[in-house]
Protein backbone atom coordinates (compact mmCIF):
# COMPACT_ATOMS: atom_id res chain seq x y z
CA UNK A 1 0.00 0.00 0.00
CA UNK A 2 1.64 3.48 -0.88
CA UNK A 3 1.50 6.35 1.29
CA UNK A 4 0.74 9.12 -0.32
CA UNK A 5 0.58 11.58 2.43
CA UNK A 6 2.97 14.76 1.66
CA UNK A 7 2.71 13.78 -1.97
CA UNK A 8 0.61 15.71 -4.48
CA UNK A 9 -2.69 13.61 -5.25
CA UNK A 10 -3.06 12.06 -8.48
CA UNK A 11 -4.96 13.95 -10.89
CA UNK A 12 -7.74 12.06 -12.99
CA UNK A 13 -10.55 12.48 -15.49
CA UNK A 14 -13.64 10.53 -15.53
CA UNK A 15 -17.15 9.96 -15.82
CA UNK A 16 -19.08 11.44 -12.94
CA UNK A 17 -22.48 11.69 -11.74
CA UNK A 18 -22.88 15.18 -10.78
CA UNK A 19 -24.99 15.88 -7.56
CA UNK A 20 -28.12 16.78 -10.23
CA UNK A 21 -27.63 13.18 -11.78
CA UNK A 22 -26.88 14.56 -15.50
CA UNK A 23 -23.26 12.26 -16.36
CA UNK A 24 -20.12 14.59 -16.18
CA UNK A 25 -18.61 12.27 -18.67
CA UNK A 26 -14.79 14.57 -18.46
CA UNK A 27 -15.00 15.27 -14.85
CA UNK A 28 -11.46 16.02 -13.91
CA UNK A 29 -10.34 16.38 -10.51
CA UNK A 30 -8.56 19.38 -10.12
CA UNK A 31 -10.50 21.62 -12.40
CA UNK A 32 -13.35 20.50 -9.83
CA UNK A 33 -11.77 21.22 -6.45
CA UNK A 34 -9.90 24.59 -8.45
CA UNK A 35 -8.19 25.19 -5.11
CA UNK A 36 -10.13 24.25 -2.39
CA UNK A 37 -9.41 21.44 -0.10
CA UNK A 38 -11.53 18.06 -0.98
CA UNK A 39 -12.13 14.60 0.87
CA UNK A 40 -11.64 12.22 -1.98
CA UNK A 41 -13.23 8.46 -0.52
CA UNK A 42 -13.20 5.43 -1.91
CA UNK A 43 -16.03 2.84 -1.73
CA UNK A 44 -16.64 -0.80 -2.17
CA UNK A 45 -19.78 -1.42 -4.47
CA UNK A 46 -23.06 0.06 -5.04
CA UNK A 47 -25.83 -1.73 -3.82
CA UNK A 48 -23.92 -3.16 -1.20
CA UNK A 49 -24.03 -3.01 3.05
CA UNK A 50 -21.53 -0.97 4.68
CA UNK A 51 -21.21 1.57 2.37
CA UNK A 52 -24.54 3.19 2.03
CA UNK A 53 -24.27 4.37 5.61
CA UNK A 54 -20.82 6.16 4.40
CA UNK A 55 -22.08 7.62 2.06
CA UNK A 56 -25.09 9.18 3.53
CA UNK A 57 -23.33 9.89 6.76
CA UNK A 58 -21.06 12.08 4.06
CA UNK A 59 -24.25 13.93 2.63
CA UNK A 60 -25.39 14.28 6.39
CA UNK A 61 -22.46 16.21 7.12
CA UNK A 62 -21.73 17.95 3.23
CA UNK A 63 -22.94 21.21 5.01
CA UNK A 64 -20.28 20.95 7.89
CA UNK A 65 -17.65 20.08 5.26
CA UNK A 66 -18.80 23.18 2.90
CA UNK A 67 -18.89 25.72 5.10
CA UNK A 68 -14.93 25.25 6.07
CA UNK A 69 -14.09 25.12 2.09
CA UNK A 70 -13.75 21.03 2.02
CA UNK A 71 -15.01 19.00 -1.08
CA UNK A 72 -16.59 15.90 -1.15
CA UNK A 73 -16.15 13.12 -3.97
CA UNK A 74 -17.30 9.81 -3.78
CA UNK A 75 -15.36 6.76 -5.88
CA UNK A 76 -16.30 3.11 -6.91
CA UNK A 77 -15.34 1.20 -9.93
CA UNK A 78 -19.44 0.73 -10.77
CA UNK A 79 -20.99 2.40 -13.66
CA UNK A 80 -22.49 6.33 -13.79
CA UNK A 81 -25.92 4.12 -14.60
CA UNK A 82 -25.40 2.11 -11.22
CA UNK A 83 -24.66 5.31 -9.45
CA UNK A 84 -27.67 7.01 -10.54
CA UNK A 85 -29.99 3.85 -9.67
CA UNK A 86 -29.08 3.58 -6.61
CA UNK A 87 -29.66 7.22 -5.57
CA UNK A 88 -33.05 6.69 -7.08
CA UNK A 89 -33.38 4.27 -4.53
CA UNK A 90 -34.95 5.00 -1.77
CA UNK A 91 -33.14 5.06 1.72
CA UNK A 92 -35.59 2.71 3.21
CA UNK A 93 -34.71 0.12 0.93
CA UNK A 94 -31.45 0.60 0.95
CA UNK A 95 -30.69 3.22 -1.40
CA UNK A 96 -28.42 6.32 -1.16
CA UNK A 97 -31.09 9.17 -1.59
CA UNK A 98 -29.86 11.99 -3.97
CA UNK A 99 -26.57 12.74 -2.60
CA UNK A 100 -25.50 16.03 -3.06
CA UNK A 101 -21.70 15.68 -3.96
CA UNK A 102 -20.39 13.87 -7.16
CA UNK A 103 -19.69 9.69 -7.26
CA UNK A 104 -16.46 8.73 -9.72
CA UNK A 105 -17.60 6.13 -11.57
CA UNK A 106 -14.36 4.75 -12.06
CA UNK A 107 -14.90 1.54 -14.49
CA UNK A 108 -11.64 1.73 -15.72
CA UNK A 109 -10.56 1.49 -12.18
CA UNK A 110 -7.38 3.03 -12.82
CA UNK A 111 -8.06 6.57 -10.41
CA UNK A 112 -8.48 3.33 -7.46
CA UNK A 113 -4.79 2.52 -9.01
CA UNK A 114 -3.43 5.71 -8.98
CA UNK A 115 -4.45 5.95 -5.49
CA UNK A 116 -3.32 2.25 -4.46
CA UNK A 117 -6.55 1.10 -2.82
CA UNK A 118 -7.66 -1.46 -5.86
CA UNK A 119 -8.49 -4.88 -4.71
CA UNK A 120 -7.29 -6.66 -8.21
CA UNK A 121 -8.93 -9.60 -7.54
CA UNK A 122 -12.26 -8.72 -6.87
CA UNK A 123 -11.55 -5.45 -8.78
CA UNK A 124 -12.89 -3.02 -6.19
CA UNK A 125 -11.71 -0.42 -4.29
CA UNK A 126 -10.41 -0.46 -0.10
CA UNK A 127 -12.34 1.90 2.03
CA UNK A 128 -9.64 4.89 1.34
CA UNK A 129 -10.01 8.61 2.67
CA UNK A 130 -7.78 11.14 1.17
CA UNK A 131 -7.72 14.58 2.79
CA UNK A 132 -5.90 17.03 0.16
CA UNK A 133 -5.04 20.27 0.64
CA UNK A 134 -5.68 23.75 -1.30
CA UNK A 135 -2.41 23.22 -3.01
CA UNK A 136 -3.30 19.50 -4.32
CA UNK A 137 -1.13 18.05 -1.67
CA UNK A 138 -2.28 14.83 0.45
CA UNK A 139 -2.52 15.74 4.16
CA UNK A 140 -4.12 12.60 5.76
CA UNK A 141 -5.01 8.89 4.73
CA UNK A 142 -6.38 6.48 5.73
CA UNK A 143 -7.56 3.17 4.38
CA UNK A 144 -10.07 0.38 6.01
CA UNK A 145 -10.30 -3.13 5.02
CA UNK A 146 -14.11 -4.13 3.37
CA UNK A 147 -15.95 -4.62 6.78
CA UNK A 148 -15.37 -2.02 8.75
CA UNK A 149 -16.60 1.25 7.96
CA UNK A 150 -15.54 4.97 8.37
CA UNK A 151 -16.12 7.26 11.27
CA UNK A 152 -17.10 10.52 8.86
CA UNK A 153 -16.90 12.75 12.46
CA UNK A 154 -13.02 11.69 12.53
CA UNK A 155 -12.70 13.14 8.86
CA UNK A 156 -14.46 16.47 9.81
CA UNK A 157 -11.92 16.27 12.85
CA UNK A 158 -8.95 16.10 10.94
CA UNK A 159 -10.01 18.73 8.42
CA UNK A 160 -10.84 21.44 11.40
CA UNK A 161 -7.06 20.11 12.57
CA UNK A 162 -5.37 21.09 9.48
CA UNK A 163 -6.82 24.46 9.27
CA UNK A 164 -5.97 25.09 12.56
CA UNK A 165 -2.31 24.31 11.76
CA UNK A 166 -2.58 26.81 8.86
CA UNK A 167 -4.17 29.32 10.70
CA UNK A 168 -2.24 29.50 13.79
CA UNK A 169 1.37 27.04 12.74
CA UNK A 170 0.70 25.31 16.07
CA UNK A 171 0.36 21.19 15.75
CA UNK A 172 -2.71 19.34 16.66
CA UNK A 173 -1.51 16.64 19.98
CA UNK A 174 -3.43 13.59 20.37
CA UNK A 175 -7.10 13.94 20.87
CA UNK A 176 -7.56 17.37 19.54
CA UNK A 177 -10.67 18.81 18.86
CA UNK A 178 -11.92 22.27 17.53
CA UNK A 179 -11.43 25.18 20.37
CA UNK A 180 -8.94 23.10 22.20
CA UNK A 181 -5.49 23.99 22.51
CA UNK A 182 -2.41 23.34 20.16
CA UNK A 183 0.85 22.62 21.04
CA UNK A 184 3.86 24.89 19.66
CA UNK A 185 6.08 23.16 17.36
CA UNK A 186 9.30 23.00 19.74
CA UNK A 187 10.77 21.48 22.64
CA UNK A 188 9.12 24.33 25.01
CA UNK A 189 6.06 24.04 23.49
CA UNK A 190 6.15 20.31 24.20
CA UNK A 191 7.09 20.95 27.69
CA UNK A 192 4.42 23.17 28.34
CA UNK A 193 1.67 21.48 26.64
CA UNK A 194 2.57 18.18 28.60
CA UNK A 195 2.92 19.65 31.95
CA UNK A 196 -1.09 21.05 31.52
CA UNK A 197 -2.13 18.03 29.52
CA UNK A 198 -0.26 14.44 29.61
CA UNK A 199 -2.87 13.17 32.55
CA UNK A 200 -5.90 13.79 30.01
CA UNK A 201 -4.14 12.07 27.39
Amino acid sequence: MSVLTGKPAPDFTAPTVMPDNSVEENFNFKEYIKGKKAILFFYPKDFTFVCPSEIIAFNNRLNAFKERGVEIIGVSTDSAQSHIDWKNTEVNKGGIGNVQYPIVADESKEVSKAYDVLIEAQGIAYRGSFLIDAEGKVRHQVVNDLPIGRDIDEALRTVDALIFHEENGDVCPAGWNKGDEGMKANAEGVASYLAKNASNL
